[in-house]
């Protein structure tokens, strides 16, 4: 018999004994029943399987945490037979549909009518998701008569397949000229904008690094979109080429070959009504510089130069300022945190753990991202700057800066409806290849495309959690369980490389949002001190000393978890589900289990759960309960 209730759509495969525990293996999950206890794993998020001792199963996951013992097999023989089973069925997929994000939605449909309907409901995100664009230009107050325009030209994605379908640009840049542009720029993602400050006009745009056309010449008009996106003063430029070289002095000089040097003696100010009547900007009319934030170093720039790349030199950018932040690549990122997978997952503790734990460098990782996220947020924010992030490729580090600096600079993505507008915005429609870097991509065998990018994004997220608990109307096990779905494929939110992918395979229709689960009215993920109202800009503490391990991510306990304490529940779809986490699933993280015995703090009938480390004051405190009793 099967020893658990399975989901629509999943079908088991293989059931079987070892010596001490019933094994299964479904098209969705590995199943493992205990005398005492339970194992549940969903396939996909497995990384790897390994026999050890001749006799165990030995699984690692890609959310870091490694399965030990798994169960004792009487022989070597049936060992390996069930090693090879599982080595199969999480295999990368030959085709989107095998993966089960599919097969359970298409079940779902095939129930009665009313089910069928209340299922759309659930498995559908909100309006806030699905005209997020539309309703983002509103919120943000961006000026589509005069300043910015919606532009067309990545209609079906004949421009840019990693791209969004309307993209936001200066009003007075042509089409003609964005493509000029796409041909310097990697992958032709072009700089457009992402975010407005809605009390100073400053904007943030993204793009991929610049590329260098045939001679070395860095191309003009690429120079021109940079420059029109830093908010110039229509009454001084109409918006040609020709009149804005006159307005901000440039001239043609000759050099050594092939090459021209632009000079100017020009200062930037605001196309932006709003940055002019605010009488709170600092320095508001002072002469400004657009900031261009390079994720890398500046040695991997430079060196990039040698495939095409390349970065913004400000001899040829006038007027602009270039930072290099110095972020690792997806290759040192992923060393990293299998680094900290193997120090987080050694039994028992090593007795150097801060070592170790250094050694990783995963902190420090966090740290530098944290700085170039604030150093963004300050520019927008105190100096009233644009700011124009890239790095090479623009869908792994350039996401993770913006998306964290658009946290700290608006409170409105710190709700639980704002957050999925920017993962639905910033990491899906700007094309982040959520299949090669989840592992999850049919018929890609190259694992250095792996990378845990999205979940050391959500790290930093969850860093920023515990430095302000007050301000995020989401909690821990929001991130927690975000963190699960995006290895599961239980639901479809974050498969496919790009936005082009998703809509080929119709991914859309024909799978469950993860939003349906983490909607805002869900109590389980609600932030119990969230103080609402509060438009307060973030200014985290980035230095490594201030910044804490995952311990609900990375340090889970390994070990199966006890019958009654099964948390499934955690992979399932909302209608599995109870309305109430029962409170075990979520005793593991350390800030719910503080706020459930909040709950309970009150009530004159519940004992108290927590002691000190004096026991004459323990005494005294059961001796004052007594009292008031």
């Amino acid at each position: 018999q099967v020893p658990f209730t399975v989901l629509q759509g999943e079908g088991v495969e293989y059931l079987g004994h070892a010596n001490d525990a019933v094994i299964a293996i479904s098209n969705y999950r590995l199943h493992i029943k205990f005398k005492d206890s339970v194992i549940n794993v969903p396939l996909r998020m497995m990384e790897s399987v390994e026999c050890r001792d001749m006799f165990q199963l030995h699984i690692v996951c890609k959310d870091s945490k490694v399965i030990r013992y798994l169960c004792h097999f009487s022989t070597f023989k049936q060992c390996q037979e069930w090693l090879k089973r599982l080595t199969r069925a999480i295999a990368r997929p030959a085709k989107p549909e095998d993966l089960f994000a599919f097969a359970y939605h298409a079940w779902c449909l095939g129930v009665c009518v009313d089910e069928e309907d209340q299922h759309a409901h659930l498995c559908r995100p909100g309006d806030h998701v699905r005209y997020r664009f539309e309703m983002e230009l509103v919120r943000m107050g961006f000026d589509l008569q005069n300043v910015w325009r919606v532009s067309d030209i990545n209609n079906n994605y004949k421009l840019c397949s990693s791209y969004p379908q309307k993209l936001l640009v200066p009003v007075w840049i042509t089409d003609k000229e964005l493509e000029n542009v796409a041909s310097f720029r990697s992958w032709k993602r072009i700089p457009v904008v992402v975010y407005r400050n809605v009390r100073n006009g400053a904007v943030i745009a993204r793009c991929s690094q610049p590329e260098i056309s045939w001679g070395g010449c860095l191309e003009l008009v690429s120079r021109w979109i940079i420059w029109a996106l830093s908010r110039l003063d229509r009454s001084v430029w109409d918006g040609s080429l020709g009149s804005f070289m006159a307005s901000v002095g440039w001239h043609w000089r000759p050099v050594v070959g092939e090459r021209e040097v632009l000079e100017t003696q020009s200062v930037f100010v605001s196309a932006d009504s709003s940055l002019t009547a605010c009488s709170g900007v600092e320095n508001a009319g002072t002469p400004q510089k657009l900031l261009i934030l390079d994720a890398r170093s500046y040695t991997a720039a430079v060196a990039n130069r040698a495939k095409g790349g390349g970065c913004e030199c400000e001899e040829y950018y006038p007027n602009c300022e270039v930072v290099f932040m110095g972020m690792a690549n997806i290759h040192s990122i992923r060393n990293s945190f299998q680094y900290l997978r193997a120090v987080c997952s050694q039994v028992p503790d090593p007795s150097n753990w801060l070592s170790a734990l250094e050694s990783t460098k995963w902190l420090q990782h966090l740290s530098v991202m944290l700085k170039a996220a604030v150093l963004v947020s300050n520019a927008v924010d105190r100096e009233g700057r644009p700011v124009l992030v890239h790095c090479s490729d623009g869908w792994d580090r350039t996401p993770q800066i913006v998306a964290l600096a658009k946290i700290l600079l608006d409170p409105y993505y710190r709700t639980m409806e704002g957050f999925q507008v920017l993962v639905e915005s910033d990491w899906l429609d700007f094309g982040h290849k959520f299949g090669d870097r989840c592992g999850h991509q049919e018929k890609v065998e190259d694992q250095n495309e792996q990378c845990p990018v999205f979940l050391q994004w959500l790290d930093a997220v969850h860093q920023l959690l515990k430095q302000f608990p007050c301000l995020f109307e989401f909690n821990e096990a929001f991130l927690v369980k975000l963190v699960q779905h995006t290895y599961s494929c239980l639901y479809g939110t974050f498969l496919g490389n790009s936005p082009c992918e998703r809509e080929m395979h119709n991914i859309y229709k024909r799978t469950c949002s993860v939003w349906s689960l983490l909607r805002a009215g869900n109590k389980n993920f609600h932030n119990l001190l969230y103080m609402p109202g509060s438009e307060q800009v973030l200014h985290p503490v980035c230095h490594v000393r201030a910044l804490h391990v995952w311990t609900a991510v990375y340090l889970p306990a390994s070990s199966p978890h006890p019958l009654g304490q099964d948390d499934m529940d955690i992979y399932l779809p909302p209608g599995s589900q109870s309305q109430e986490f029962s409170g075990r699933c979520l005793d593991r993280l350390p800030k719910t289990r503080s706020m459930d015995d909040l709950l309970s703090a009150c009530d004159s009938s519940s004992p108290l759960t927590r002691t000190s480390s004096d026991p004459n004051l323990n005494n005294h405190c059961q001796e004052v309960r007594v009292g008031l009793e």
